[in-house]
């Protein structure tokens, strides 16, 4: 489904991905996995194509020089330089980290604001799916985002992603700054949203041991380059990821 070669980003003389290749098959759920500052954003803001906006403003601006070098294909066509809302209408659908929301609007209001590209019977139809993925959000439907937890608005943000209907739904550090409680959560409704839907999911984090269990495969990247790769289970029992990530 989606297969990436050689990816290369740099901003100004900063190299941020280094010859980055991955894929990713249909109905998957693939993991990146990586420490701060290791490269995971900038992947997903160029498999989204929001790198491309980037690129433009800062172009504009006169300020850093952006620029990406690598292929991108999805379901066989190169999408390196489409723009991010075609992607979107092609199913390639980002939820960045930190969970961002429309903190004055509520969270029914949020939920109608991702679905603007759909109908209103498929808005409706997405929003009762939401909700069942998220029981926790029946009862905060009138609430402003602005006001709901950490948990909660990760939780409207990733449901924000399904009202658009992706077929690859990236979700990047969707775990980032939840309690253990709330991290659980959000690994199951991932899984159960894969067994309903069959969306395809990549999803990168830092947390690694919540994840390596639930994912088919798993990219380990350091300073923007690809140091490991393997099944969930392979990484989970690789050393180097259990003194890096488990502290054993």
């Amino acid at each position: 489904m989606l297969d990436v070669q050689n990816l290369m980003v740099f901003f100004e003389n900063a190299l941020a991905l280094n010859d980055f290749s991955m894929k990713v098959e249909e109905g998957e759920i693939v993991g990146v996995i990586g420490s701060n500052s290791a490269g995971k954003t900038t992947l997903m803001n160029t498999l989204s194509g929001l790198i491309i906006d980037m690129r433009t403003k800062e172009k504009r601006r006169g300020g850093e020089r952006i620029t990406v070098y690598g292929k991108i294909t999805f379901k066989g066509e190169d999408v390196t330089e489409t723009s991010p809302s075609d992607r979107v209408k092609k199913g390639i659908v980002l939820s960045r980290e930190r969970h961002p929301v429309f903190p004055e609007s509520s969270v029914v209001e949020n939920l109608k604001i991702a679905g603007y590209l759909r109908n209103t019977s498929q808005i409706h139809e997405a929003m009762d799916y939401v909700f069942k993925l998220f029981p926790a959000l029946v009862h905060l439907r009138s609430r402003k985002a602005g006001f709901l937890s950490g948990g909660e608005q990760q939780m409207l943000a990733i449901g924000m992603s399904l009202v658009v209907k992706p077929e690859l739904l990236l979700l990047d550090e969707p775990l980032l700054g939840l309690s253990p409680m709330m991290q659980k959560t959000l690994v199951e409704a991932i899984c159960n949203l894969k067994k309903d839907s069959g969306i395809t999911v990549l999803m990168t984090e830092q947390f690694a041991r919540p994840v390596l269990p639930i994912i088919h495969r798993g990219y380990v990247i350091e300073n923007g380059m690809l140091t490991l790769s393997g099944t969930g289970k392979e990484l989970m029992d690789n050393p180097e990821i259990k003194a890096a990530y488990f502290g054993v």
